[in-house]
């Protein structure tokens, strides 16, 4: 069965959990006046359950009286409705259901009607602590998950689904509401989601006093639905810790470490920073505060920067004079392992004012992202000294970009580095601890070279139908391809490059023309940033010069067309020999061609894109492309400003006969609700347009 007919199913897994929880989640609220359901479908029948549901639930009586023993179907419909009618005087609105639908167990009705019940009692009504004022704006999903996202925030926790079915969520939801309750559920093992999700919800049955009304092995189970994982977690709100709970150490400072040059005792030196890092993983959630006490007995914060992930800090300072430093590191208030440290600065080496750096990597333009590029720094007579370089991308993160150092001989140095994203990024260079000349560097980095993302299109990149001597033309689209040199290279034949013009280049788009001097085979090869672009190299068969034809074709189907919409064009004979006439079209999407024979020597050609772009329409005689085809179309989406459907055009001008030379010919078309235009009007005779004009009454004159 599939998928979707199995959800549907009355006995679909999901029904049954939520049967179960609404269930349970009624019997919770009716405990305290005694009374309690067995079957959701049938108890609610006689209405006084119901309504006792709602009485505890409001805190109100009903509106009017019922009747307390419900013997016959006309007292149950009536007890219902008394409570379908308290219902909708709080203002809380239900859709197609009445008390038959309750007496009658209405399964389906019954759930939403309880499920209306929860989130309105249960999500919608009660004011949770930690919100913001934007909650009362949320739909009652929004207002639970974000307060959900509010407690657990090391957690990215989307929706009421698979985010709960290792059991995690549930631990982390639990310690989040008691810290310390549930404190291990971190090194929880995610393919035992049963036993997690039990721990967590037993504890948090016993001392948070929220029920289970969803078994833990129905929560995780694949085929749960978001309204019964939401009735479940609407409890954790107004949850309360009782007395006693066992609740364990969740800091646990002797496991935090700090490692790196800056707490060495030795090897630090005056002017020069000093980096170390602090790493609190397995230590728990806390803060960290790091203090350098200077040799003079003062004492400094120092600024801690948490990396990615938030459990590793990056820590930095600048000695300012030699002697004995101390660097104290807390973690939750408590001095982690070996601190603190005693770090001895020595004095500074080196002239930094000497050292000068040049490369492509430090220019402020020309450099792109996922590409490396490099910069030297060079060091001669500075002295000794340390060479450091430090990169900070558009976020200001100085451990996203990968540096590398290498020692070149004769001082000088080779950083290469690769940014991995566009935007304006900082180069600080120092020698022996002092930033070097004209650092920090500022180099804006252009988007990545993206050859794939470039389009190339137009006649001269058809694989058939250009002639010797005819313009072959073709436009290269860069404009979602980042940054990068465009390169166009035509060879004929005989391998020998052929002149290319360029002729226009706006807004990334490049046209470009050539044109072939003999038949043969050509290769056109378009690079974007050294990189073939796609498709490229192409193949071009240019054949001989057109001879005299023997068929012709015109039309606006030829030069564009609209999706979805038939593009037409006539062909002719105007010759003695015809030989076997062809069609083909090419271009994103396959599209039908009718083609009618008028019995004139012409027929009319229908084609029917279904996707936008451009189309190369062949008309071929004897497999052979015609003169000027292939005949490129460019097809757009329909934007229904446009209704040609809609223009009529008639006359004694149109007629098949009785027209006469050096005669007016007359027509009128009319234009009326058709939308914009343009209205365009050729008239095709003996091979040759004839004049023809038009004027803005849609009153046409042809002179033939």
């Amino acid at each position: 069965m599939p998928a979707t007919e199995k959800d549907l199913a009355e006995d679909a897994p999901w029904k049954k959990i939520q049967q179960n929880t609404f269930t349970r989640w009624i019997n919770e609220h009716l405990k305290c006046v005694n009374k309690r359901i067995g079957d959701l479908q049938l108890d609610l029948g006689d209405g006084l359950r119901l309504i006792a549901l709602l009485e505890v639930l409001s805190q109100k009586n009903m509106y009017r009286k019922y009747h307390s023993r419900p013997n016959f179907r006309q007292m149950k419909l009536e007890n219902v409705s008394v409570a379908l009618e308290f219902l909708e005087r709080e203002n809380i609105k239900l859709v197609s259901i009445d008390s038959k639908a309750i007496v009658d167990g209405n399964l389906k009705l019954i759930l939403g009607l309880i499920w209306t019940l929860i989130l309105h009692y249960s999500i919608s009504m009660p004011v949770w602590e930690g919100e913001d004022q934007e909650a009362e704006s949320k739909t009652p999903k929004q207002r639970l998950l974000g307060w959900i996202q509010h407690k657990v925030p090391d957690l990215p926790i989307t929706n009421f689904s698979q985010d709960w079915r290792n059991g995690k969520a549930l631990g982390a939801l639990v310690d989040s509401c008691a810290p310390g309750l549930c404190p291990d559920w971190e090194t929880w093992d995610p393919v035992r989601p049963v036993e997690n999700a039990t721990e967590a919800m037993q504890l948090a049955d016993d001392w948070l006093g929220i029920p289970q009304v969803i078994a833990p092995e129905e929560i995780i189970d694949p085929s749960v639905d978001e309204q019964s994982v939401m009735t479940y977690l609407s409890q954790f709100p107004k949850s309360k810790l009782k007395p006693g709970a066992p609740l364990k150490p969740k800091l646990n400072p002797k496991k935090a470490r700090a490692y790196g040059p800056g707490i060495e005792p030795t090897g630090n030196r005056v002017l020069r920073p000093a980096v170390f890092t602090v790493d609190t993983f397995s230590a728990g959630n806390g803060q960290v505060m790091v203090y350098l006490d200077h040799p003079d007995g003062t004492r400094e914060e120092l600024k801690v920067e948490p990396n990615e992930g938030k459990k590793t800090y990056s820590v930095s300072y600048v000695p300012q004079v030699m002697g004995p430093h101390k660097v104290t590191v807390l973690f939750a208030g408590q001095e982690i392992p070996k601190s603190p440290f005693e770090v001895n600065v020595d004095k500074a080496l080196g002239d930094a004012s000497k050292v000068t750096v040049k490369g492509p990597g430090i220019e402020p333009v020309g450099n792109i992202a996922n590409k490396p590029t490099y910069f030297d720094i060079y060091t001669a007579g500075a002295g000794t000294g340390d060479v450091t370089a430090m990169i900070r991308d558009p976020q200001g993160r100085q451990n996203s970009v990968e540096v590398m150092m290498e020692d070149k001989g004769d001082s000088m140095y080779r950083c290469t580095y690769r940014p991995m994203q566009a935007g304006p990024h900082t180069i600080t260079v120092t020698f022996g601890g002092v930033g070097v000349p004209k650092s920090p560097f500022g180099v804006d980095v252009g988007p990545a070279c993206m050859p794939g993302a470039c389009r190339a299109t137009g006649r001269g990149l058809q694989p058939s139908g250009l002639r010797m001597k005819q313009i072959g033309d073709f436009k290269v689209d860069t404009r979602n391809a980042g940054s990068g040199d465009l390169k166009v290279l035509v060879k004929d034949p005989r391998g020998i490059e052929e002149p290319v013009k360029q002729i226009s280049s706006q807004d990334g788009v490049f046209s470009y023309e050539y044109c072939p001097k003999s038949p043969g085979k050509y290769t056109v090869s378009i690079t974007w940033g050294g990189q073939h672009i796609p498709k490229s190299p192409f193949d071009v068969v240019v054949g001989p010069e057109a001879g005299p034809q023997q068929i012709r074709a015109w039309g606006p189907g030829l030069e564009g067309g609209i999706v979805g919409k038939p593009a037409a064009f006539v062909v002719e004979s105007i010759g003695t020999d015809v030989g076997v006439l062809g069609f083909a079209i090419e271009g994103p999407s396959q599209a039908k061609i009718e083609c009618e024979d008028k019995n004139d020597g012409s027929c009319d050609v229908r084609y029917w894109p279904t996707e936008a772009g451009e189309y190369a329409v062949h008309v071929t005689c004897d497999e052979e492309d015609i003169e000027h085809s292939p005949f490129m179309a460019q097809i757009v989406h329909d934007d229904n400003t446009s209704h040609p459907e809609k223009v009529h055009a008639y006359g004694p001008g149109l007629e098949t006969s009785g027209c006469q030379v050096d005669q007016l010919a007359e027509f009128t078309v009319e234009a009326e609700g058709a939308g914009k235009g343009p209205l365009k009007i050729t008239a095709q005779v003996g091979g040759r347009n004839p004049h023809c004009s038009y004027i803005s009454s849609c009153k046409a004159k042809v002179y033939l």
